[in-house]
């Protein structure tokens, strides 16, 4: 266990600042960190690469270290490891990203701060810095002062500032703590104040700021804590500053083993983007849906037409090449590393009303500072107008098929319910003849789905039209308000997936081989519509069994990557997985007691 020999797992904590986010393991290693973005070169890349001497890492170890403790500071983003090494000595690690306002504005540095303290006896630390750029490929040149050091990671410069001896951290020399210590990593900027006083401002600032952020939450009476992670950490895989949210912090986790399932997710797709935003506002955290009106705002204008394609770069970038890079040998050695997503040069026919969806609340909602408008929503009509055009042509679907196309059920509904949205807002603003056109786009849209998804020998909508197979997707119609959760032909669906797609507690997106043939695990986010679904049509007992179920699969901390080994119960896939969390806020919202039913 010392200097951090564990194997890599997604046993991991997040801290971050909806501008630079890390990922920490058991053992205090930061494993995993871009910069200057979230989708950027990974300067610490351990997380994908077990080579143990060849850097990548921040460790912070005790000598002949026996046992670790690691929980989060309540109700914040701040990550607190307690080292305990052979002989009872303790060494407390606190880890976090600055985030508080400042100077009438949120101060969110692309940075993090690790300040180390002894708890009990002198405990021997040793601190492994060890950046590394081009995926991994290179060491940086570094030039070192009385309390910093500075590291060259290709075109950008960090510097590392400490009231550490500065000796002992650039050779990784163990010495005795007897005292605090601070770390600042982050710009190639002076501090204004000694490391350790800029340490303990930022900390106590950065407390304040995420305990007032959850004390304005509207959370259920039950899974309080649950709902709390979940809730912070979505907002750390927002990117403030454009507006963009990331699917997840990582790429390349594999979706299982040698699968060759390996994506970037570190991109902000408009579908996930949706339910993310979503969440948030049944929290009443409304400020990422206003942000990220902007960023879709900034894309419904770049495409005149309305067309979109199903992701986007956290600047806007409309190209996001897909390369794979031979630097890195994959997590436990499961490769190929992948850099961008092919994704996006995809058809996908859901983003028009994944967009719409989005920021409808916008309209309706009286506490927003500003609220939408007769430009805005004139703004999202050509999205509207694809939407009606493509309701029924082949696309590669929300699960992104490489090689395969067809009309997807999934897509269907999400064009219907752009326009029915669309109708909607229309009518709140007053606009008659626009609601009755939108209204009449969504009818035949919905009149052509029921009619071409549905299955009748199946007694199911299946996947795609005219076709045989199911997907997780399904669950979806109510959610959407496609279809009433009691409607016949939903329950009939709902059963269909459960023979087909559940096994035990958890729900597989499909079963029928894909381009890498059959997928070796269950989505967690897929479970979590499944457990929507059952509450819906009043089967409580059996939603809370499968949420207790997946509450005990969650690694210490309570995150959730994108899937789950069935047979192992292992966390699998990119993480955190805003899919996974939005997920947990959800159920939890829907299968807690009332506040009027306990009060």
């Amino acid at each position: 266990m010392s200097g951090g020999a564990r194997a890599p797992s997604l046993d991991l904590g997040v801290i971050g600042n909806a501008c630079a986010a890390a990922l920490i393991d058991r053992d205090a290693c930061v494993v995993w960190m871009c910069a200057p973005r979230m989708d950027g070169d990974p300067v610490f890349c351990r997380l994908l690469d077990g080579a143990k001497d060849e850097g990548g890492e921040w460790s912070i170890a005790v000598e002949d270290q026996v046992a670790t403790e690691q929980r989060y500071v309540r109700n914040t983003a701040i990550l607190e490891t307690v080292l305990t090494d052979q002989d009872g000595n303790r060494l407390r690690v606190t880890d976090f990203a600055p985030r508080f306002k400042a100077a009438g504005r949120i101060f969110r540095p692309q940075t993090i701060v690790r300040l180390v303290e002894p708890v009990e006896g002198t405990p021997r630390m040793r601190v492994r810095l060890r950046p590394r750029h081009g995926y991994g490929a290179h060491a940086p040149d570094t030039t070192r002062g009385t309390s910093h050091i500075r590291f060259l990671l290709g075109a950008q410069v960090m510097r590392l500032t400490t009231d550490a001896p500065v000796e002992y951290v650039e050779r990784g020399t163990a010495f005795l703590v007897d005292r605090p210590y601070a770390f600042v990593f982050g710009p190639d900027e002076r501090l204004a104040q000694a490391p350790m006083a800029v340490a303990r401002a930022f900390l106590e600032e950065t407390q304040s700021y995420w305990c007032e952020w959850v004390r304005y939450l509207s959370l259920p009476i039950d899974f309080q804590d649950v709902v709390i992670r979940a809730a912070i950490t979505l907002k750390l895989c927002a990117h403030e500053e454009t507006g963009g949210i990331v699917a997840a912090l990582t790429t390349s986790i594999p979706e299982y083993g040698e699968s060759g399932r390996t994506w970037d997710y570190r991109f902000c797709w408009l579908r996930d983007s949706y339910f993310t935003v979503k969440a948030l506002n049944l929290l009443g955290a409304t400020r990422t849906m206003e942000d990220y009106l902007g960023y879709v705002s900034n894309i419904a204008t770049g495409s005149p037409d309305g067309y979109l394609q199903p992701l986007f770069g956290l600047g806007l970038e409309r190209r996001i090449d897909e390369a794979v890079l031979g630097t890195l040998p994959g997590y436990r050695g499961h490769g190929p590393v992948r850099s961008g997503n092919a994704a996006y040069a995809q058809v996908q026919n859901d983003g028009y009303g994944s967009v719409i969806l989005s920021i409808t609340q916008c309209f309706f909602d009286e506490r927003l500072p500003a609220m939408g408008g007769e430009a805005l929503f004139h703004r999202l009509e050509p999205l509207g107008e694809q939407a009606a055009r493509r309701w029924d042509q082949p696309d590669a679907g929300l699960w992104e098929f490489r090689t395969r196309h067809a009309v997807h059920t999934y897509s269907a509904m999400m064009c219907w319910a752009a326009c029915d949205r669309l109708a909607r807002i229309a009518g709140r603003l007053g606009l008659a003849g626009d609601a009755r056109r939108w209204r009449d786009a969504a009818e035949r849209i919905h009149a052509g789905t029921l009619e071409r998804g549905w299955n009748e020998e199946l007694k199911s909508f299946v996947s795609t039209f005219g076709g045989a197979d199911l997907d997780a997707s399904l669950l979806l119609m109510p959610e959407i308000g496609f279809l009433p959760a009691h409607d016949p032909r939903f329950l009939s669906t709902l059963a269909a997936c459960e023979a087909h797609l559940r096994f035990g507690n958890h729900l597989y997106r499909y079963r029928a081989p894909d381009d890498f043939g059959e997928p070796e695990t269950a989505f967690t986010a897929c479970t979590f519509w499944l457990i929507d679904a059952l509450a819906r049509v009043g089967r409580h007992d059996d939603a809370r069994e499968i949420f207790a179920d997946i509450l005990d699969h969650r690694n210490h901390l309570g995150l959730l990557s994108e899937g789950l080994h069935v047979e192992t119960g292992e966390l699998w896939g990119n993480f955190p997985q805003t899919y996974s969390m939005v997920g947990l806020i959800n159920a939890a919202m829907r299968l807690s007691r009332r506040w009027e039913d306990v009060l």
